[in-house]
C-alpha cells in the first residue's frame, strides 16, 4: 500500500510540473482547438508508454548507467524542442490565419507532436526510470508493474486533457486569440529555452 501511494503521489506531482508537454498542449488547445489539445495529450500518453516499455525491458537501467546514451537522448530532445520552438517564433503575423482562425492541425499530426514531445523528453526518462528503480521492487509481479505504468500514462492523458479543456474555453480563447501571434512566439521561445537547457545539461555532464 505504501508503494502504491508513493507511485500515485510522485506521479501526480511530476505530471503537473511545468515543462515542454504543458507548453505544447496549452499552445495547441489555445491556438488551434480543444480537439487538437486533447489529441496532443493522448500523444503524450503514448510517449510515456515508450518510457515505461524500455524501463520494464531493462533498458532503463542501461540508460541510467550509460552517460553517453543518456546525453544522446538529451540532445535529441533538445534538437526537437528547439526546432518546434523556432517554427513558432518564425511564424509571421497573419501568415497562418484566415477569417480569424489558425490553420487546422490533423488529429494524427497533433497526436504525433504530443508523442514526440514526450518520447524525446529526458525529464520523463529520468522520472520513469527513477520511479521504477527506487520504488518498484524487482519481486513485484510484472502485471503490477505494467499496471503502474498504465496508471502513469493515463494520468498524463487525463491531466493534459484537462489543460486542453481549460485553455480552449470560449471566453479564454476569445480574449487571447487576437494575441495569437505573440502567444505563438512566447510558447516557441519557451520550447527553445527548454531545448537549450537540455543541450547545456548534456554538455556539462
Amino acid at each position: 500500500m505504501t508503494e502504491l501511494l508513493a507511485v500515485i503521489t510522485i506521479t501526480i506531482l511530476a505530471v503537473i510540473s511545468p515543462g515542454p508537454d504543458f507548453a505544447m498542449v496549452s499552445r495547441n488547445s489555445l491556438m488551434l482547438s480543444r480537439r487538437a489539445g486533447v489529441f496532443t495529450a493522448m500523444g503524450i500518453g503514448l510517449g510515456v508508454l515508450i518510457h515505461i516499455s524500455y524501463t520494464l525491458l531493462g533498458l532503463g537501467l542501461l540508460i541510467q548507467q550509460s552517460l553517453l546514451l543518456f546525453n544522446a537522448i538529451k540532445l535529441a530532445g533538445a534538437v526537437y524542442l528547439i526546432w518546434l520552438g523556432l517554427k513558432m517564433v518564425r511564424t509571421k503575423s497573419g501568415s497562418a490565419v484566415t477569417d480569424n482562425r489558425v490553420a487546422a492541425l490533423s488529429d494524427l499530426a497533433a497526436l504525433r507532436i504530443g508523442f514526440l514531445t514526450n518520447a524525446l523528453n529526458p525529464k520523463t526518462t529520468i522520472f520513469v526510470v527513477s520511479l521504477f528503480m527506487q520504488l518498484v521492487k524487482p519481486e513485484i509481479p510484472l502485471a503490477v508493474q505494467i499496471g503502474y505504468g498504465l496508471f502513469i500514462a493515463i494520468t498524463h492523458i487525463i491531466w493534459f486533457s484537462l489543460v486542453a479543456l481549460c485553455f480552449s474555453i470560449g471566453k479564454v480563447r476569445e480574449r487571447l486569440i487576437n494575441m495569437r501571434h505573440w502567444i505563438d512566439r512566447t510558447f516557441g521561445a519557451l520550447l527553445m529555452m527548454f531545448g537549450a537547457l537540455l543541450a547545456a545539461a548534456s554538455r556539462m555532464r
